[in-house]
């Protein structure tokens, strides 16, 4: 069978942005690799079109959305209609189910086999933005009963995610994780001078890696901070992340003394991924996750991990860290459960449980998504170079 154009849409994507970002890259590399033609369309400053490590980018201008640090959107559904029309796309996969939620009927026009990724819960960020449970559910029933009509299958990487579409009797939702690098995530990559800079040897240290925008709810691992302190642990927090939020969370942590350093988006990935492994643990605070990638990459470091018992993290991380109800003393409670165990013991079973997520399994459930050739190219993950 020759190898399939796959012509790929997201919003919502920024230059810092972290998980959504990381699984289209991860995605399209794997899609090229099996022998089919990733082409990625995303918003941009301007237009450009260039040739990458995950296949085609086209960038389109799109205006920048107010309020949430530096997210565009495609707007001019005339110029991505003409350019998918160019295209002629065998198969379309859109990773946003509300603003690009038209390009479902182009692609049933088109006769084109069109999927949608599910990379958030509906309800679950409706209630993060205030609306009560009841209305955020109706809303979210009605909006994800026209994306179950409109796109020939529904991507939903957990069961947790899948629960809303089994509620309204959706029939065509099909399952496919995400994954993580675990050759660029590794236990190796801890570094005694990383800690050394943000924590004091008596010190526990908490990471947070996530967009600090409201459906991510930050604020609850500054909440956990200070109760930790208040019971007489050590403890210090580093945020790595931007977003909407930041200047918010920096006043507070200034006028209680808390001793939080927020890093902004860190571009390097190799000093990402040191900090990921340095902390003792990471705190997941988000109640809508619907996978948790940045979770995921702390665990592939050997960093357990705290999560909102509210996201489908609970289903990710299995034994290999906690669950905590949406409250900050709840969230220390768990952070003392796990540093309990000794160190090699927490160390040692959050890496295991990484490493049933390689990115290959998730390439090769996308690509079955969309009845494309799945090659058999699964490995065990390559040790770098140092490992021990």
């Amino acid at each position: 069978m020759s190898g399939l154009r796959i012509v790929r849409l997201a919003n919502f994507v920024a230059p810092a942005s972290g998980g959504l970002r990381t699984a289209l890259r991860e995605l399209g590399k794997g899609f090229k690799a099996a022998g089919h033609e990733p082409v990625l369309i995303v918003p941009g400053e301007r237009h450009t079109d260039s040739e990458t490590e995950q296949g085609r980018v086209i960038t389109l201008p799109g205006p920048l959305l107010p309020g949430t640090g530096g997210y565009r959107v495609l707007t001019d559904r005339r110029r991505v209609a003409r350019l998918l029309e160019e295209l002629g796309p065998d198969r379309l996969e859109v990773s946003d189910r509300t603003t690009l939620r038209w390009t479902g009927r182009w692609a049933r026009r088109a006769r084109v086999p069109a999927v949608m990724v599910s990379h958030e819960t509906a309800d679950g960020v409706l209630r993060t933005w205030g609306l009560s449970e009841r209305a955020a559910r109706r809303t979210a029933d009605a909006l994800n009963v026209r994306t179950a009509h409109t796109y020939a299958r529904v991507v939903c990487t957990t069961e947790f995610a899948e629960r809303e579409f089994d509620r309204i009797g959706a029939r065509n939702v099909v399952r496919a994780p995400l994954g993580v690098d675990l050759v660029q995530r590794h236990p190796s990559l801890r570094d005694p001078a990383v800690r050394d800079l943000h924590a004091r040897e008596d010190e526990t240290l908490l990471v947070m890696c996530s967009r600090l925008s409201v459906e991510k709810r930050p604020g609850t691992a500054l909440d956990a901070l200070e109760a930790l302190l208040r019971r007489g642990r050590r403890t210090v927090l580093v945020v790595a992340g931007d977003g909407p939020l930041r200047p918010r969370l920096e006043q507070r942590a200034k006028e209680r003394g808390l001793p939080v350093t927020f890093l902004g988006h860190v571009a390097d990935r190799s000093l990402l991924g040191a900090l990921q492994a340095s902390a003792d643990v990471s705190l997941a605070p988000g109640p809508a996750e619907t996978f948790g990638l940045a979770a995921l990459e702390a665990m592939a470091c050997g960093t357990p991990v705290v999560a909102s018992a509210s996201s489908a993290l609970p289903e990710v991380i299995g034994a290999a860290g906690a669950t905590a109800a949406d409250s900050g003393e709840a969230f220390a409670d768990a952070v003392e459960t796990l540093l309990a165990r000794s160190e090699a013991e927490r160390r040692e079973v959050a890496r295991a449980r990484a490493e049933c997520f390689g990115w290959d399994a998730a390439v090769e459930a996308f690509l079955a998504a969309h009845d494309a050739h799945v090659p058999s190219v699964r490995t065990r993950p390559a040790v770098p170079e140092g490992a021990a």
